[in-house]
């Protein structure tokens, strides 16, 4: 239902996608091209169940999707493995070529992206009716778990994500700025 409303907000109508609830002892959400949206039954659980919260994850992995992220991540990451492959000293600087190359898209090139799919996940989310502050409760509350690892672990999903308070600033100020907008 939730995921239906989001979706209904999207402007190219021709963009399908498919939402499915798994396993997993870590809070985490992932899109791959085509759609496909996976978020983890602990994800849910730590929104408990707020609907602004679950819309808000779900419009920021659809915002993977329809900025492109998702292939995006595959390709450079098929283009690294392609160029640890050939490089002309096989082995060591193989492997570190593949270390460092994986290590760079996964942190500052992510964090970009990271940003830019919290902004469209607000919109969407907004979009549809939910309410766009339900992001920065969830951060808040991340926030708070990551402090207090011994409560609740995290895992590294979110080591190469933006800080939450980073995150929380930005979407506020886009939330000021659309009022001001309005």
């Amino acid at each position: 239902e939730i995921g239906r409303k989001v979706v209904a907000c999207v402007a190219n109508k021709l963009r399908v996608f498919s939402f499915e609830l798994v396993e997993g002892a870590e809070p985490n959400a992932f899109a791959l091209p085509g759609g496909f949206i996976f978020v983890t039954k602990s994800l849910v659980e730590l929104c408990r169940r707020n609907e602004d919260e679950v819309a808000f994850i779900l419009g920021h992995e659809m915002a993977h999707v329809i900025r492109g992220h998702a292939m995006n991540r595959i390709v450079s990451d098929s283009a690294i493995a392609a160029a640890s492959r050939v490089a002309p000293v096989r082995g060591a600087v193989s492997g570190w070529l593949r270390k460092v190359g994986v290590q760079f898209l996964e942190s500052t090139y992510s964090q970009e992206l990271e940003s830019e799919a919290d902004q469209l996940g607000v919109r969407l989310s907004a979009a549809a009716g939910y309410d766009p502050r339900g992001s920065i409760r969830l951060f808040s509350r991340l926030a708070d778990l990551k402090s207090a690892p011994e409560k609740f672990d995290l895992g590294s999903y979110f080591s190469s994500h933006p800080p939450f308070h980073v995150r929380i600033e930005s979407i506020n100020l886009q939330l000021r700025k659309r009022r001001r907008q309005a």
